[in-house]
């Protein structure tokens, strides 16, 4: 048991002693104890996909010595995790599943499995539907999606959303579309293509969900976990992202990428910034431009963490909807304002939000802003972050929230630590997450 009162947990990143261990999804992340006072407490390995440890129970002490017979069982649980079929026997099914007859064409509803001929006997008790051909070009809509807030979360955005998405990406000149964690998406560029609008677009989705892998060619699809930027498919699929990354004939990249929202911002960061450096690498020697073109779509809260990682990123006012999302969509049942937004280091100028949904342009921001966010001559920029009208706070010298008001009585202090002698712009622990405590409390037990 370790003497000092824990704050939260620090993730460790750019450490090169050696591979991190492995779990089910992939190389572990290494984080750290930050104690009071700012010391550093003692170091873990843990999952980079699941923030709960009933989810992936994966836990290792940075300095603990695993035993031969403990790494063997560890290899052979990942091994049995692993999907039933690879990605090419995926994709000769496919082949062999798109030439049956509409009767034959079965999926099962609880495997989650597109079934041929010979194996619909063994799935008799399961529920069955059949497949239409419409529905094989709509993965996402077919499958059941998986809703685990702390990992893989599949919250799909509206047909609204994914269609400003795209009308915006052609507007702009992009033939090429990395979709990371955006099935939906990728699915309406590969309908366009069909329907043989304008020029056809390239899409490449990476998702943790290797379900994907039933519908896509391996030049579609890639199994990646985006937080420890690791490809299941190896080498393989690394080099179909090399390909895809490469322009020419004008062939523009853009990024677009939609993890879950209790996802950790640091891991994330890096991910997109090696994705980035991979498709600077493709580039000629005559290309100044130093990052890719990326849209990272996320609540407007994580603002600071996102800017501080990325620092060529900004937040737009665009509101983003999902389907399936009890909150963050439009109805009776969400809200009137989703959170969700788009951050991205493309010129905020030249993404015009539609005007029909409420956006207006300001002269002096030179952006696209929702119009209940108006511009403060005092702050000099439209400062609303959560869509509702903000307003200017002379003792403040900036603008807050509309519910807020200032108390002169008391003494503000870190919003991030609670410390009275600092603000959070200096705090030392500002980089320290407090919220992801679960791995604390399991420690202790040994569980």
């Amino acid at each position: 048991m370790e003497s000092c009162e824990s704050l939260g947990i620090e993730l460790v990143l750019n450490e090169k002693d050696g591979p991190a261990p492995c779990c089910p999804h992939g190389p572990t992340l290494l984080f750290e104890k930050v104690c009071e006072g700012g010391s550093k407490g003692r170091r873990f390995y843990a999952c980079s996909a699941c923030r709960d440890r009933k989810d992936c129970h994966f836990f290792q002490w940075e300095d603990e010595k695993v035993s031969e017979a403990r790494q063997l069982a560890r290899e052979e649980e990942n091994k049995a995790k692993l999907p039933p079929f690879t990605h090419k026997q995926y994709c000769a099914r496919l082949k062999k599943f798109v030439g049956l007859l509409l009767h034959e064409k079965k999926f099962c509803v609880e495997c989650q499995l597109l079934l041929l001929p010979g194996e619909q006997a063994a799935h008799s008790s399961h529920r069955l539907s059949e497949v239409t051909s419409a529905q094989l070009r709509r993965p996402s809509v077919l499958l059941r999606p998986l809703e685990n807030k702390k990992s893989n979360a599949q919250y799909l955005f509206a047909d609204r959303t994914a269609h400003f998405l795209l009308n915006t990406l052609v507007s702009l000149g992009f033939k090429k579309v990395l979709c990371v964690g955006t099935p939906r998406l990728h699915e309406l560029i590969k309908l366009r293509n069909l329907e043989k609008k304008d020029t056809p677009m390239q899409s490449l989705l990476l998702d943790i969900d290797f379900r994907y892998a039933q519908f896509y060619s391996q030049g579609e699809f890639c199994h990646y976990n985006m937080f420890n930027h690791y490809f299941f498919g190896g080498e393989a699929s690394r080099s179909v992202l090399q390909s895809f990354l490469s322009e020419s004939d004008g062939d523009k990249v853009v990024m677009v990428a939609d993890p879950p929202f209790g996802g950790l911002v640091k891991p994330l960061a890096n991910s997109f910034s090696l994705l980035s450096h991979a498709w600077k690498t493709q580039q000629s020697s005559d290309n100044s431009v130093a990052e890719m073109p990326m849209m990272w779509i996320f609540p407007y809260f994580f603002e600071p963490r996102i800017v501080e990682c990325l620092p060529s990123f900004r937040m737009l006012d665009y509101q983003v909807d999902y389907d399936n999302h009890p909150l963050y969509k439009h109805g009776k049942t969400g809200r009137k304002q989703s959170p969700v937004r788009l951050f991205t280091n493309i010129c905020p100028r030249d993404l015009v939000l539609p005007k029909e949904e409420g956006y207006r342009f300001c002269s002096v921001c030179e952006r696209y802003v929702w119009s209940l966010n108006k511009h403060c001559a005092k702050c000099n920029v439209c400062p609303s972050k959560d869509g509702r009208e903000w307003k200017h706070c002379s003792a403040c010298e900036k603008c807050v929230k509309p519910s807020w008001k200032h108390c002169g009585a008391c003494e503000q202090g870190c919003f991030n630590c609670g410390s009275l002698k600092h603000k959070r712009k200096v705090c030392p622990h500002k980089d320290t997450q407090r919220t992801n405590i679960k791995y604390i409390s399991k420690e202790k037990t040994g569980k």
